[in-house]
């Protein structure tokens, strides 16, 4: 048996498409129209961060002069950077940003956000080769952090973010430039004798599904991903073809544990290679799993026949591998927390039509029903201090995260924003929480593959909630608990097809 599963991790192993460094080597850097200092560009391959450097008279009127580090792109696609000015610059009105262009040409068809020295911040474009460039910029002079753009079909759309703050779209604009465009960021001078350079960094390139795609029918490759909460930094640390999901971290912090094809796998963050967990029969795992605080068994969920139907089950395991113990008779029951003392399971489960919260012993037993309102209510988990349970709930309209104590009692209500919140993971110091956010247009009952989605960082007493990274992702991107033990970094998973 072990040699079975030896020969499946290699094969899986061998089947990356491509490491993560190779995203970021198909950039490269040239001057547009000629400017009279030469540009360049570095990349930090540990920061995974391009320092750029460029000069030029402007990017407007009929002609453009600035340097430009992009990559072709065919089709549909979002392109996004958190990015900074180095230095305090010369001309107020040097310009860094990100790009649309058909060509390399000083006079090509392009749109771009651009970030100004001032603060402008503005959608600017040529309709026509060799036309003058036109704009469309936001009335408030504040220097954004983190800046998007996105293609489809002939629609390209500006948005920005200062501070962790949602996206706001700056602009949109209808231009023709052909399948295959240029992409990437730019910084221009405007000042002939003046070098100016600017910091880009969790530079994503991703191509959504296309209409009609569903992402259970036609899933995504996958790129795994850990941020920095204190400096917002992601690092992509495996890239691969095949769809995964949901990461746990260990709590010793040498590996992680996702789901993939309805098996479970290992992924050293040293080596950076994942070798599949022996779950023995049960092989229809989905993304709710995780590890105890002990850090010795693992609680998974899986497809099982009850009744004619094949529904979530949950089990436990240990977490080298084993053979599984069954836990909850009823189904379907998504596992979502470990109680700190490692006595008591909680769950989502539907009983009668309606999902709630229950709690189970980590042993088995009978079951315990924690919440009893009509709709959705989803995704508990222990505080560290084992005082609470966090949940997310459709009761008041939308989703939002909930908390209450571990019997049921004193449930009360944390989010009140216009996003769909699920999944409240409180921080191992217990001082922060992490949650996944969409769009108010998703339907509140549902957390979907394929999604501009945000990771939100709020504080577990109250105050300012923050965003940390805007994604391509939902379904699979952090289902289950994934800090690390320290408190200082999370595991996820971002999409592209």
């Amino acid at each position: 048996m072990k040699q079975i599963y030896l020969i499946l991790s290699i094969i899986l192993i061998t089947s990356i498409s491509m490491q993560a460094q190779q995203m970021f080597k198909k950039y490269s850097g040239r001057d547009i129209g000629n400017p009279k200092l030469k540009g360049s560009f570095q990349f930090d391959e540990k920061l995974q961060k391009f320092t750029v450097a460029g000069a030029g008279y402007n990017l407007w009127f009929e002609r453009d002069e600035f340097h430009f580090v992009s990559q072709p792109v065919e089709g549909d696609f979002i392109i996004s950077t958190s990015l900074k000015f180095v230095g305090e610059g010369v001309d107020p009105h040097r310009k860094m940003g990100l790009m649309i262009r058909n060509s390399n040409a000083e006079n090509a068809v392009y749109m771009d956000g651009a970030v100004h020295g001032d603060g402008l911040t503005s959608l600017q474009y040529r309709e026509k080769t060799g036309e003058n460039t036109l704009e469309k910029a936001l009335e408030k002079k504040e220097i954004p952090d983190f800046i998007q753009l996105e293609r489809k079909g002939n629609q390209y759309i500006f948005r920005a973010s200062k501070g962790g703050q949602p996206l706001v779209e700056v602009g949109k604009v209808e231009l023709e430039m052909g399948n295959s465009v240029l992409a990437g960021m730019f910084i221009g001078s405007h000042n002939v004798d003046v070098l100016e350079k600017a910091e880009f960094w969790n530079v994503r390139i991703e191509k959504p599904a296309a209409e009609g795609v569903d992402g259970y029918q036609t899933p995504s490759p996958s790129r795994l991903e850990i941020i920095n909460i204190e400096t917002g930094i992601r690092e992509v640390i495996y890239e691969t073809e095949t769809h995964i999901e949901a990461p746990n971290w260990s709590h010793n912090g040498k590996f992680l544990i996702y789901n993939s094809g309805g098996k479970l796998y290992k992924f050293d963050l040293k080596k950076r290679t994942p070798v599949q967990i022996n779950t023995g029969e049960v092989i229809s795992n989905n993304n709710d799993h995780g590890i105890s605080f002990d850090g010795k068994m693992l609680a998974i969920s899986s497809g099982t026949p009850v009744d004619g139907k094949n529904v979530s089950i949950i089990y436990t395991v240990p977490v080298k591998g084993g053979t599984p113990k069954r836990i909850t008779e009823k189904g379907p029951s998504y596992w979502h927390g470990w109680s700190p003392d490692d006595k008591w399971l909680t769950y989502c489960a539907e009983r009668n039509g309606n999902y709630d919260v229950y709690k189970i012993p980590a042993n088995g037993g009978d079951e315990i029903r924690l919440t009893t309102d009509e709709g959705l209510d989803d995704g508990p988990e222990y505080s560290p201090d084992g005082k609470y349970i966090y949940f997310n709930s459709t009761r008041t309209g939308t989703m939002q995260i909930w908390r209450m104590k571990p019997d049921g009692s004193e449930q009360e209500q944390i989010t009140s924003d216009n996003f769909q919140n699920w999944f409240a993971h409180p921080s191992p110091d217990g001082k922060q929480m992490i949650i996944i956010s969409y769009p108010p247009e998703v339907p509140a009952t549902s957390h979907p593959h394929n999604q501009r989605v945000m990771l939100r960082v709020l504080p577990v007493n109250g105050g300012e909630i923050k965003t940390v990274a805007f994604l391509y992702g939902g379904q699979g991107t952090i289902n289950v608990p994934s800090w690390s033990p320290d408190s200082k970094n999370v595991a996820f998973v971002s999409y592209t097809y």
